[in-house]
């Protein structure tokens, strides 16, 4: 197998995980109860909605596969497919979907909160754009302390339009910090879409204009995020200041699983799964000397049975106990409110 030929298998094998994953935790949380208002039957695994990055596995796989252990990355509230990226254990993050003692955050944190600092992943943040200032602050310690790392920062092309977008950039740029900013640009904001909403050319033209050198990329592309972010990575590394990478993607499903989105045009949907990275790559491996369809085919059987083991063992793990309720709580000062 040539060179670019197992390259492109290992960022198969990236985005066939990431899909299997959500694919089964979707699964596990039908029968919950809609954050839209429409009760439903069944006793669901996974309670409440799930953001899912359906469609977007492109990004994290072609970025974290040029990341370090060592390097640390902040994420957004659709931070399934980074986290995986970026090497945290999957059985773990299928058990603190599940609300299980033994997912990442000891079931407490759930999907939008999952963080697993022994692979530099920070954080999943529910807050639109929250997650740029604390990687700037991440990365201004790795150069403070003269650390050879970076920080990934991922965010949507929602977070541009909020204050927190403006800081961390000007932040990065004024301290030459080791960033490398990544929007994955689905052009949906929830239920509104990005377009209308945001002057100018989004989030790589407000990036050159505080200075930062910025490349637009197809988003679904695996091979051209993975070449694109090779390059910005390897400047980031050598002391040039942060980048930004700005990738051009779609989000197949609604904003969260329980979100049917009737709002969008069916045709703008069905022009989206036309470009679905997955199928892209394979398509592209087919045309590598010596590639295989089976050796595909394995990958995705291998990522299946994974996530289903990941699933049975979740779902066997113990319930935490209660008292743990009362841990990971910040203090309340001198006991005035007991």
């Amino acid at each position: 197998m040539s060179d670019e030929a197992q390259t492109v298998a290992a960022l198969y094998r990236t985005m066939v995980r990431i899909r299997a994953f959500e694919n089964a935790a979707e699964l596990a949380s039908q029968g919950g109860v809609s954050a839209f208002g429409k009760a439903a039957a069944g006793n669901a695994k996974v309670r409440g909605p799930l953001h899912l990055s359906t469609g977007q596995e492109a990004v994290p796989a072609g970025v974290c596969s040029h990341l370090r252990r060592s390097d640390y990355l902040t994420s957004t509230h659709r931070g399934h497919g980074h986290t995986l990226a970026k090497g945290a254990d999957l059985q773990r993050m299928m058990c603190e979907l599940f609300g299980k003692a033994g997912g990442f955050n000891g079931g407490k944190g759930g999907s939008m909160h999952i963080a697993d600092f022994s692979v530099g992943m920070l954080g999943a943040n529910g807050v639109v754009a929250a997650g740029l200032p604390i990687a700037v602050g991440a990365a201004h310690a790795q150069k403070l302390q003269g650390r050879d790392a970076l920080t990934a920062c991922f965010f949507g092309d929602g977070a541009i339009n909020r204050g927190p977008f403006l800081e961390a950039l000007n932040w990065a740029r004024v301290f030459a910090l080791p960033v490398l900013f990544v929007c994955e640009d689905n052009q949906w904001s929830a239920t509104t879409a990005s377009g209308p909403m945001t002057a100018g050319d989004g989030a790589s033209a407000r990036a050159i204009a505080m200075d930062i050198a910025s490349v637009r990329v197809d988003g679904n592309d695996v091979i051209a995020v993975h070449a694109a972010a090779a390059q910005l990575v390897r400047e980031v590394r050598a002391g040039s200041g942060p980048r930004l990478l700005h990738a051009v993607t779609y989000r197949v499903k609604g904003h969260v699983s329980v979100d049917p989105a009737a709002y969008r045009d069916p045709e703008e949907l069905k022009a989206a799964l036309a470009t679905d990275p997955i199928a892209r790559a394979r398509q592209h491996y087919l045309t590598l000397p010596g590639a295989k369809a089976s050796e595909l085919d394995t990958i995705e059987r291998a990522a299946v049975d994974e996530v289903a083991a990941a699933v049975a063992a979740a779902d066997a793990d113990a319930w935490p106990d209660a008292a743990s309720a009362y841990t990971d709580v910040q203090t309340t000062g001198a006991g005035q409110w007991h």
